[in-house]
């Protein structure tokens, strides 16, 4: 059974919405300290640890100014421009972290006690989970490609160095445990490779229980399961380190405990974004909508793709994004009808029309929008024919968010193909005789095959095993993304159609109040704005 329903049946109604939504949504702040050892003072409260009072926050600060922000990663104190003293990273505060691992130990938990006093064969009331940080990967020798942190792991962390990993527990008494291994200071490393954190700073910064060097990962692990006899939830298909795999196999075969996979379990927290995640999203979906009007306005025949690349790129990076978040499409003419291009090295022709599929990443959040435009600034009339088409689709589609036909993605989808099989008839490229619901729908599925919209958050595609069929509710971020693509050598159709292709993208969020944001709506897609756009520059 899917974990997110089951845990949602779990939770009574008057708590289902505070522990699932609330709690990982909107941070509540107690008064339960920590103690410098990290150490909880009040462990009775099961999210107590995910407390941050004012002498930790000090203290932390304290730190940061004696080692002058000198540490593995951005700080408050080293780039008080992206971080506030507060947060640990971009627009997220420590305490938001800290509160995302106790929750998940609470989900777990309450998952493995539905099914009575045995879970998976065992009886034991305590839970352990482990999870690697992404590692290093060359383009050659040794050249790095530019490093990207696991993203379940900075999700729980706060944390962009490679290597470490992360221990958590849960005991009968629902007290909750961190733990991070991470590479240990080392000069000579540091020296090619930039500073590090160090497990003897991670306690304060990170906001965990306990620190140790990575060496002492297997004992550790061994300790704790001994003590506890846990069940084990890790993810070895998905992990990027080796050595924990093995380390995590061998602790399964001493234990006589299979690893559980815990992905499902994140993704639901991951899928409902917090205010802080809200900020984020609007923030980089804001960045890309900017860069993209600059460069419809800019775009000239006679460019080339890979220009419009470097460019999109530019802008979003000049608007303080980290990097594009997935390599781009840039298909003028016919090769917009390719749904997946990517090479991105034709010429721009005098009529064509420029598809880009782009979007930045800014905080560890992703945007992602599609635009059709033409390049000399006027549509060819085929292309405004089809291009008004989808335009009006799109706005009906996004209008049905939440309504009957659009309450979960996979609605959206049905009512996308068969409202588009049945303009297609209207313009004359489906035969009239077709009237039949899923006949229109073929149709439409036939010129656009594939999926109206995608989770979005951290990830590009975020949160994939949570099926499209689940309840759009609020904390959602989505895409809706009719396109069009008629192949050249599709001879059913009027030729002035054929070797055109158009797709327009927005990224959607339904806020804490339960209303529908269109957060790239700054991103001109009107017919006569994005004219406009280009015989004004």
């Amino acid at each position: 059974m899917n974990v997110l329903r089951r845990l949602d049946r779990l939770l009574a109604p008057s708590a289902r919405r505070r522990a699932v939504v609330s709690t990982c949504l909107w941070p509540r702040r107690s008064q339960t300290t920590t103690s410098s050892s990290g150490n909880p003072s009040s462990s009775g409260n099961p999210i107590s640890n995910a407390t941050v009072n004012a002498a930790e926050v000090r203290g932390v600060a304290q730190i940061l100014r004696q080692q002058q922000g000198n540490l593995g990663q951005p700080t408050s104190v080293s780039h008080p421009h992206l971080i506030r003293p507060e947060e640990l990273v971009p627009g997220v505060e420590l305490a938001e972290i800290k509160e995302r691992r106790a929750q998940l130990m609470q989900n777990i938990r309450a998952y493995a006690r539905s099914f009575g006093g045995e879970f998976n064969g065992h009886s034991s009331p305590n839970h352990m989970f482990v999870l690697g940080a992404g590692t290093k990967k060359y383009m050659s020798g040794k050249i790095p490609y530019v490093f990207r942190q696991n993203s379940d792991f900075y999700y729980l962390t706060g944390c962009l160095e490679p290597e470490a990993v992360l221990l958590l527990t849960i005991d009968e008494a629902q007290n909750v445990q961190s733990e991070l291994f991470m590479l240990p200071k080392d000069a000579h490393a540091e020296l090619w490779d930039g500073p590090r954190t160090g497990p003897e700073l991670a306690v304060p910064l990170f906001g965990v229980t306990e620190a140790h060097p990575l060496s002492k990962l297997q004992a550790v692990l061994e300790k704790r399961a001994a003590a506890l006899k846990p069940h084990i939830w890790f993810d070895q298909k998905t992990s990027d380190l080796p050595s924990l795999a093995e380390n995590m196999l061998r602790l399964s075969g001493s234990q006589q405990r299979p690893l559980l996979p815990a992905y499902t379990f994140i993704e639901a927290m991951r899928l409902l974004k917090s205010r802080a995640e809200m900020q984020l999203m609007r923030r980089t979906c804001d960045i890309a909508s900017r860069s993209f009007n600059e460069l419809m306005a800019e775009t000239r025949p006679g460019q080339s793709e890979h220009h419009l690349f470097a460019a999109i790129d530019y802008k979003c990076r000049m608007r303080n994004a980290s990097h594009l978040a997935y390599p781009p499409v840039v298909a003028a003419g016919r090769n917009a009808t390719v749904i997946h291009y990517v090479s991105n090295s034709q010429l721009i022709g005098p009529e064509d029309m420029v598809l880009m599929d782009a979007g930045c990443e800014y905080g560890g959040y992703t945007s992602d929008i599609t635009r059709t435009w033409p390049a000399s600034g006027r549509f060819t009339d085929a292309q405004r024919t089809l291009y008004e088409m989808l335009h009006q689709l799109q706005g009906e589609i996004i209008a049905n968010v939440m309504q009957p036909g659009g309450e979960t993605l996979d609605q959206l989808f049905e009512t996308t193909c068969y409202k588009l099989g049945k303009y297609l008839q209207e313009i004359g490229l489906v035969g009239k005789s077709v009237s039949d619901y899923k006949e229109l729908a073929g149709q439409g599925y036939r010129f656009c095959p594939h999926h109206v919209s995608h989770y979005l958050g951290m990830d590009v595609h975020d949160t994939p095993h949570v099926p499209r069929n689940t309840r759009i509710v609020p904390g959602m971020v989505f895409t809706v993304e009719p396109g069009i693509y008629i192949g050249q050598d599709c001879g059913d159709v009027p030729p002035e159609f054929r070797g055109l292709g158009l797709r327009i993208e927005d990224d959607l969020l339904v806020n804490e109040r339960g209303q529908v944001e269109v957060l790239t709506q700054g991103c001109v897609k009107e017919p006569r704005e994005l004219q406009a756009l280009s015989s004004n520059s």
